[in-house]
């Protein structure tokens, strides 16, 4: 679990989101598309499929649209 942190805290960094900042402040728009970025970029503990594939996988049409 250590190195799936330790490479999600390098792609942070890679978009420029350093250790001193303070993530209250980040606007909206950018939370959210890093947050996509993130979700549909394959990770190899996940067989090489996205989060967003595994975590469509999991859950139903009714339990999605119940939000």
């Amino acid at each position: 679990q250590r190195g799936l942190n330790e490479n999600n805290n390098g792609l942070l960094r890679r978009d420029g989101l350093t250790k001193q900042l303070d993530f209250r402040n980040l606007p909206d728009e950018l939370v959210t598309q890093l947050m996509s970025k993130r979700n549909n970029l394959p990770r190899k503990s996940l067989g090489y499929r996205t989060p967003y594939e595994v975590f469509m996988s999991y859950v139903t049409d009714e339990q999605l649209f119940s939000f």
